[in-house]
């Protein structure tokens, strides 16, 4: 995984223009701050701080706001429309999303790695994550369209529904429902990284 400082994280994003994206498609959709927040779950302040490049959205909050502003995922991650069938992300280019200490409190706080970043109207978003030590208590389920692959790379990482606990270690992997409300978490000290596959069901 490619190590960036904080400072790099905010020229990336900011290259990516997410904050102008996303302003953009909610004009687009007719849509005030309030609108946004109602549909998103997320609050009007944070959204603002979104639109002005002030903090850095994870890829849970880029989910909620995909599917409220009708785009794929990888819209956010696109620096132009590439039309080729195939599309090649150098190590240099990728995009590493990591939580701001001033970011919402009961948002999820992995820290992703986009890795793919030229092609748009695809139907997978691979990711790099990296997985916080956290309490049980802690934990924060996300739910969303489509499914998701991940192989733990190394470390070791929890899984948990509302009924259900898995540890998986390195080399091990788990194909969800993303619908599935769950979670994930580091278990013991080393670093925990696995590969993700998010996948769209349905196009938008």
């Amino acid at each position: 995984m490619v190590q960036t400082n904080d400072e790099d994280i905010s020229i990336a994003v900011k290259a990516f223009n997410i904050g102008n994206k996303v302003r953009e498609l909610r004009q687009k959709n007719h849509l005030t701050l309030q609108d946004l927040a109602v549909k998103t779950g997320l609050s009007k302040p944070f959204l603002s701080q979104i639109e002005n490049n002030k903090v850095v959205p994870p890829v849970a909050t880029l989910f909620r706001l995909a599917r409220a502003l009708k785009v794929a995922l990888g819209h956010f991650f696109q620096e132009s429309v590439e039309d080729d069938r195939i599309a090649i992300t150098r190590k240099k280019e990728r995009v590493r999303l990591d939580r701001r200490p001033h970011q919402e409190k009961g948002l999820v706080h992995y820290i992703y790695t986009a890795l793919e970043t030229k092609k748009s109207n695809k139907s997978m978003e691979p990711f790099l994550v990296e997985f916080p030590t956290q309490e049980k208590e802690e934990m924060v389920f996300l739910s969303h369209e489509g499914e998701e692959f991940l192989y733990v790379m190394e470390g070791q990482v929890e899984f948990r529904t509302l009924d259900r606990v898995e540890t998986l270690d390195p080399g091990d992997s788990i194909y969800i429902e993303s619908e599935l409300s769950h979670s994930f978490r580091r278990v013991g000290n080393e670093t925990a990284r696995a590969l993700a596959v998010v996948c769209k069901r349905h196009a938008y």
